[in-house]
């Protein structure tokens, strides 16, 4: 059964949130309107939307409770929703007050209405964002989604609305204690995660030498969202495989940071062209921790407080296929980012060091990264 709230898609629109990289486990699937699935622990959920309301439901695994317990359960949705998609926020104020500041904005404002930052869950947001690192969307999704497949049960299956003789398994996002096992490097790298494997296992087995198992780790990375911003980058700095960038992704998608700009090339060519940093169009300077913070302070003293946000709907300018795509069936994201994000993944490669025919790092880079990269 469907439930629906009042929501105006400027307040959050679904293909432009859930598409262009933020997560990378919601399902997309062909029907009109499309719909989207995310498997959390304990259930499946499942959005659609109209230009006017947000739709949803949950649907859980076997046995299913009783109807009393049913519509407690369902009730529980609608705080994830809220909580999720942080829909305390007004996101058309924000929207006038970047214009007001920021002439560039306005200018783009219309195109690219109700692209929100998720609030997702800290430990699979750190997982993803270290897969991101020398990666493209597509292969990023299919990495987290192996990882599920792999490390986690199948919660539950559901009829594909595209061809309903299949029957669609989903899987939440395995745990800490399941990732910090001896053995998980070796079969991640069977998995295609390459050198990213041997990171996400470390980082795992830190948390739980130094937090317990069950759900201490995760409890702990929460708990990141009630200490300061460099308090909590400071944590995240001392896994494995985690810089600066990395960190930053971590501290806006999922730990409340919401002024944090995490910064890349591209975001840089967009500080140089419309923002007044000095540099070069053309060629791409290193990027050292000063020219870093160079470009996050003065983008964040033209969008204020929430420039995170801000930032996140610049960036989705450069992506132009996660907007336009035709949605035809069960679609993977790697189809309709694959264009444009293996062109930017091939050009980051040459920067850093990177083999994409091997997925390996030259000695060099793979010991920045254990430092301190700027990724």
């Amino acid at each position: 059964m469907w439930h629906s709230i009042a929501l105006h898609e400027s307040q959050l629109c679904l293909s432009s949130v859930l598409r262009p990289g933020q997560s990378f486990r919601w399902s997309i699937l062909a029907s009109e309107p499309p719909e989207y699935r995310l498997c959390l622990p304990d259930r499946v959920v499942c959005l659609k939307q109209d230009i006017n309301t947000l739709f949803y439901r949950a649907v859980f695994p076997d046995p299913q409770p009783s109807p009393l317990q049913l519509s407690l359960r369902q009730a529980e949705t609608l705080p994830f929703l809220n909580s999720y998609f942080q829909l305390d926020v007004d996101l058309q104020k924000l929207y006038a007050e970047w214009s007001a500041r920021d002439k560039v904005f306005s200018a783009i404002e219309t195109r690219f209405s109700g692209i929100r930052i998720l609030r997702q869950d800290p430990w699979e947001n750190l997982v993803s964002s270290i897969c991101s690192s020398n990666n493209n969307i597509g292969r990023i999704t299919k990495m987290v989604q192996n990882l599920c497949r792999h490390y986690s049960a199948p919660l539950l299956s559901m009829v594909d609305p595209w061809d309903p003789s299949i029957q669609v398994q989903y899987y939440p996002f395995p745990p800490v204690s399941v990732l910090a096992a001896p053995n998980v490097g070796p079969t991640l790298r069977t998995l295609g995660f390459g050198y990213r494997a041997d990171f996400i296992q470390r980082t795992a087995k830190m948390l739980v030498d130094t937090h317990g198992s069950g759900q201490a780790p995760e409890k702990f990375l929460a708990s990141l969202r009630n200490v300061s911003t460099d308090q909590a980058r400071e944590e995240l700095l001392k896994f494995v495989g985690v810089g600066r960038k990395v960190a930053d992704c971590v501290l806006l998608m999922s730990l409340d940071k919401k002024e944090v700009i995490p910064v890349d090339t591209h975001v840089q060519q967009i500080a140089i062209k419309h923002y007044g940093l000095k540099g070069s169009l053309s060629s791409k300077a290193t990027m050292t921790p000063k020219l870093y913070e160079e470009i996050r302070s003065r983008l964040f003293a033209v969008w204020g407080d929430y420039a995170g946000w801000a930032h996140s709907v610049r960036v989705n300018l450069l992506m132009p296929a996660a907007r336009t795509y035709p949605v035809v069936g069960p679609i993977n994201l790697k189809s309709i980012l694959v264009t444009w994000s293996l062109t930017i993944a091939r050009t980051q490669d040459r920067c850093h060091g990177f083999d994409p025919s091997t997925d390996t790092l030259s000695s060099q880079t793979q010991s920045s990264i254990c430092r301190d990269p700027l990724r």
